[in-house]
Formats: structure tokens, sequence, C-alpha cells
């Protein structure tokens, strides 16, 4: 199979893709694949690291509000239209896949007017702006929420398949909690903002971390790249708790923690499911839609995760939500469970099914 993959911004939109792109190989190891990303964003450094070919687009997000900004946006979507016309016909893809982010709305818009097979895929439950612009340019949609389907028109196009990244957090290996200086024996709370980290929550979490002094478990608190050398000189830390400003392979790490704190993006919800930790989620409330909220309600109207809003982020209130879940063995047990009956498998074949389908098609 030749493939275009496009999309990025965030690992939330990159680790689906390279889920797809690793079925795709597994199903057909002679695949030929070419990344179409932007340049200044998280895939042009972590897709070459796979040895895929990377092509940037100069993109940008659309304002909102009227701003001269959206002038070079505009501008830049319709050289970004020229570059990908040539580069999808040198191509000659059997297949042009989106995995969202703005990014994606100039390659599979071209390539559906060139004629190309296209497949859009949403990982959270209500669609960002590019995909729902792109429905009518998508012969599929693939969803990870059933939620989704209300937020399209062609209902015909839905595809529920969930989110590759659950799939493929189940095949990683647990890490060894000596390497990260940590008991093999208490149990592990994982708290993590982020790659990049958020300085809000930072702030409030920095103010709570005295208060886990004298627990019986470990806590392990990942503030981000951008904000671990203040936190670190800042803050006088209890010898449970251990700060770190990033880890490399996060999903080892969850696959030895007993709760995790987090925001509620899409493919790190998809991860928490497969692996069933309980989860706190403070969701972000500065992305489009507030759609991190609408993810992790999902979850908690199934009674399988636990929701602290960011305004309500204040006193011991984390601190104490953190040693209840601990006490109260049974809703942790029923939250355990509750994921288990979330869980979508077979995400990657469901995908990778859908896409041949479309191939075939006349």
């Amino acid at each position: 199979m030749k493939a275009i993959v496009c999309g990025g911004g965030t690992g939330g939109h990159i680790y689906p893709a390279l889920a797809i792109i690793n079925k795709i190989k597994e199903k057909e190891p002679n695949s030929e694949f070419l990344y179409i990303g932007t340049h200044n964003r998280m895939e042009k450094d972590i897709i070459p690291q796979y040895n895929i070919k990377y092509v940037a687009l100069e993109m940008y997000g659309l304002k909102r509000k009227l701003t001269l900004s959206n002038i070079k946006t505009a501008y830049c979507y319709i050289e970004a239209i020229k570059k990908c016309k040539k580069v999808i016909k040198k191509f000659n893809p059997d297949i042009v896949i989106g995995v969202g982010g703005y990014v994606t709305a100039p390659v599979i818009r071209t390539a559906k007017k060139l004629g190309f097979k296209t497949f859009i895929h949403e990982q959270n439950s209500i669609p960002g702006l590019s995909n729902r612009h792109l429905e009518k340019f998508a012969d599929k949609i693939a969803v990870s929420f059933e939620s989704s389907r209300e937020y399209f028109k062609e209902k015909e196009k839905i595809v529920y398949t969930g989110n590759p990244c659950g799939e493929s957090a189940l095949s990683v290996k647990k890490i060894d909690k000596s390497e990260l200086g940590l008991s093999k024996t208490k149990k592990l709370v994982l708290i993590v903002m982020g790659s990049l980290g958020s300085k809000k929550v930072n702030d409030k979490i920095t103010s709570m971390l005295p208060m886990f002094n004298e627990r019986d478990y470990e806590v392990l608190y990942v503030t981000g790249k951008n904000y671990y050398e203040e936190i670190n000189k800042k803050v006088k830390a209890p010898n449970n708790v251990k700060i770190v400003p990033y880890i490399e392979n996060m999903t080892r790490v969850m696959k030895a923690t007993d709760i995790m704190v987090s925001r509620a993006g899409a493919s790190t919800m998809s991860e928490i499911i497969a692996l069933e930790i309980p989860t706190i989620f403070i969701p972000s409330p500065y992305v489009t839609d507030n759609h991190q909220y609408r993810n992790a309600n999902d979850l908690v109207k199934k009674n399988a995760a636990i929701i602290i809003e960011e305004e309500n982020l204040k006193g011991d209130i984390l601190v104490r939500t953190i040693d209840e879940l601990f006490r109260d063995k049974i809703k942790y047990n029923k939250i355990k469970e509750n994921l288990k009956g979330t869980f979508v498998g077979g995400s990657s074949d469901k995908i990778y099914k859908t896409i041949k389908n479309i191939i075939e098609e006349k």
C-alpha cells in the first residue's frame, strides 16, 4: 500500500497516526508512506525518527476573532494547496489518511479534488474544526467516541473504531519503578499535564505537593519541560514525591500506575481506558468547544473516572480525592471494571479494514 498520512500539532494526533502506520506495516510490510505535517510543530521532529519521509507545510490555525494574522493563515493555506498538488501527484498514493489538526485541511481537500481516496480519523468526542470541514472530502470517517456521530451530517460515512493508541498501549512493556528511583512495593500516583505542561495547573498542584507528606503511596509529578526548572527551585517536595520534567514513553510508567491525574486528551484517555487506570481528570478549559471536558465526562457518566474542573482545583481537593479513592476499594475496583467495559478492542484492525475497503471500492 502507498499511503500519505497527514496531521499534527499535538501528540494526540501524531501517535494515532503512528499506530495506523504500524498496523498497515504489519499487514503489508512493503508499504510506502509519506507524512505531511507542519513546519514548526511536534511532528516535524517525531515523524522522521521513525524513518518516514516527511514533507512540511507552513500552516497556522485560524483565529476565531478578526485579526490580521488570519490574512497570513489564508495565504499559507492557498500556498499549501499548491504544494500538496505537486506532492500528492508525484507520490501517487492509494489513499490519503488524515488524523486531525489544521494541517490536514489542505491535504485531504486537495487529494479528494485530484480524485484520490481519502480517510480521516477523529480522536475527540467533539470533532475538531478541520475534520468537520473535511467531512465532504472524506470517503470514510472513523470516530473514537460513539457520541461523535451527532456532529457529522453524512452519517453513512461514519465508522466507530475507537482510538488505536489504546490498543498499542497493551503491548508496551511495564517499567521497573526502580529505574525512576521509586519503590517497587508502594502504590504510585502519576500526575501529568501534557508534554509541555500547563502553568496555571502547575501552580495549583505545586502548592499541594507538601500535602502528600507522610502518605503511604508515592507521587511522580511530570511538570512538562517548560516549567521544571522553576518548580524544582521553588518547591521543597516531601520524600514520597518525585518531580521530573518529562518521561520518554510515558505508557511504560502508566502500566505501573495505580491512580493517574491527567488532562483529558483523547489519545491519553484511550491508553487510560485500555490499561484500566482509575483517573482523576483535570480537563483543559482552553481547547476548542471545551472538548476535553466532554471527553472525560463520557467516562464519568459510566462511573469510569473522576473529574475535577480546573477552577475547582483549590485547597487539598486533589490530595483528598486521591486518598479517598485509595481507601474506597469498592469504588476503585468498580472504576477499573467500568473502564474495561468501555475499551474498544481491535481499533487498528478496524481502521486497516476500513482503509482497505475504501481502496478496493471501484
